[in-house]
């Protein structure tokens, strides 16, 4: 069995050459091992074996390096047979941690991972393939890391070739961060638009990190936090393509079999383990509890995603936001703002965020994306506007909203979105919008819509409506518009953070 109790296929432990060790963090496959040779000399090794339906999630080839090896190449190909009808295909992962150790969380050991998004990678001490860590070759035992995403009933034959070249080092990597500023749109105490949830070819995307930083300017954002898949890479370079009127924040999608977690603000260069599933608690809770340690902030990312793996399975109550809206609205996105909304029912706060996940054309960057009030354009105020909920989120930038609660009976008692407005008596609920024609405008409290206003043909309108703490305890907006998607009945243009109401 596997660390979640799944029954696994004897034949899975096999590999050709010999048998497979089982251990807790995965399973170890015969190693690898290299002569020494003079500097000039290139040497490959190729490995083969096979993966039967129920195979572990973890594998790892050990490559026994010895001095003077300038660069390490790693390809690989797999069998894709087509799978019986209603079964899944054949998918592998891989990725590489150096000598300093692949335990779990073992930052100095890990090296780099492009899941199932490339063939072929390459470390040396002056660059790496996008989604790899440049860094010394150290002799020593290195593991590269199969992991069998999903096998076909028919199974999976792999290869891969591991090649060595020996050499000097060259020059060390120059790391170039991304600037802490972007001073052409600093407000101070305002309302950022910006997109949380981003992929370039540092992982699964196909824009470049120019690309994408072009992309969110024309969408009008004012920040955008990069969350590649598993890795750290691309913030060694942001300062490459950094503008002064684009704030790069760093982050890393944390993708595990059991849901997809962005972790946001993290220090340059640092590195979230991601190999465990739901079944396994108190993992989870120590990298949550990393991401805390360094000032972050974890987010449950497109909960009902159809995609394998890819719904979330973890705890709500250790995460900081839910990502309710993911892209062009759906019937995923629906069902988890069902979800936050139950939460939000059953007492339970957590704010709710948006972000396109965009990856490469035509996915839009920005659709949907936050609009956070903070101090200033920077990191540490918009990650605090987020976890107090002091967002809204925005179909694109020419949407514009407002919401605000007033106390009939104390002039000077209001509260905006995320905040609490003591009231004794009446509240007078104020929702402003823009950029909307043809929309609706929907109240939402605990007991469902309460109050529906039509928004005309200009996109604007002051919708106004009355109620009490007693009758809601929390009042949220929606705006949306009757046009049918692929899987829903309309579309939803905007939507908020509730304003609570207190006795």
């Amino acid at each position: 069995m596997d660390v979640c109790g799944h029954h696994l296929n004897r034949r899975a432990l096999l590999r050709a050459g010999g048998v497979l060790a089982a251990g807790a963090m995965g399973t170890m496959l015969p190693p690898v091992a290299f002569a020494s040779a003079t500097t000039g000399t290139e040497l490959t090794e190729k490995v083969t074996g096979r993966f039967e339906l129920g195979a572990s999630d973890w594998h790892y080839l050990p490559v026994h390096v010895p001095p003077g090896v300038s660069e390490i190449e790693v390809s690989y190909h797999y069998d894709r047979p087509p799978a019986p009808v209603g079964e899944l295909g054949n998918a592998l992962d891989i990725g590489i941690f150096g000598p300093e150790g692949h335990e779990l969380g073992n930052h100095r050991g890990f090296r780099g991972w492009s899941g199932g998004f490339r063939d072929q990678f390459t470390l040396s001490p002056s660059g790496a393939t996008p989604g790899y860590l440049p860094g010394p070759i150290t002799p020593g035992t290195w593991h590269v890391l199969l992991g069998p995403y999903t096998v076909s009933p028919l199974g999976m034959n792999y290869e891969v070739d591991v090649t060595l070249r020996f050499g000097p080092a060259g020059q060390p990597f120059q790391l170039s961060p991304a600037p802490t500023s972007a001073p052409a749109r600093r407000r101070g105490r305002d309302w950022y638009r910006g997109d949380g949830h981003l992929h370039t070819v540092h992982s699964d995307g196909k824009r470049t990190p120019a690309e994408l930083v072009a992309a969110a300017r024309a969408a009008g954002l004012d920040f955008i936090v990069s969350t590649e898949h598993n890795n750290p890479s691309a913030s060694l370079q942001w300062g490459q393509h950094a503008t002064d009127d684009l704030l790069i924040l760093n982050g890393e999608e944390v993708t595990t079999r059991s849901g997809h977690w962005p972790a946001w603000n993290l220090p340059v260069g640092r590195w979230i383990d991601w190999r465990y599933r739901d079944c396994q608690p108190a993992e989870f809770r120590r990298f949550v509890d990393e991401v805390h340690s360094v000032g972050g902030l974890v987010v449950a990312a497109h909960p009902h995603s159809p995609c394998v793996g890819c719904s979330f399975g973890f705890r709500y109550d250790l995460v900081d936001a839910i990502e309710v809206w993911n892209g062009p609205w759906s019937l995923d996105d629906e069902l988890s703002l069902a979800t936050w909304d139950r939460l939000l029912r059953a007492g339970r706060w957590l704010p709710a965020v948006g972000n396109s996940d965009a990856h490469s054309e035509p996915q839009v960057v920005g659709l949907p994306h936050n609009v956070v009030y903070a101090q200033d354009l920077l990191g540490p105020f918009l990650f605090d506007g987020l976890k107090a909920g002091r967002n809204w989120i925005a179909e694109s930038s020419g949407v514009r909203l407002s919401m605000a609660a007033y106390s009939v009976y104390a002039d000077k008692q209001s509260a905006g979105i995320g905040e609490r407005l003591p009231a004794q008596g009446p509240v007078e609920v104020v929702v402003e919008v823009g950029g909307a024609p043809g929309t609706t405008v929907r109240l939402v409290t605990p007991l469902g819509p309460a109050h529906l206003a039509e928004v005309p043909d200009s996109g604007a309108a002051v919708v106004r409506w009355t109620t009490s703490a007693v009758e809601s305890a929390w009042v949220r907006a929606e705006v949306r518009r009757p046009v049918p998607t692929s899987t829903t009945l309309d579309t939803m243009v905007a939507l908020t953070n509730p304003i609570f109401l207190t006795r």
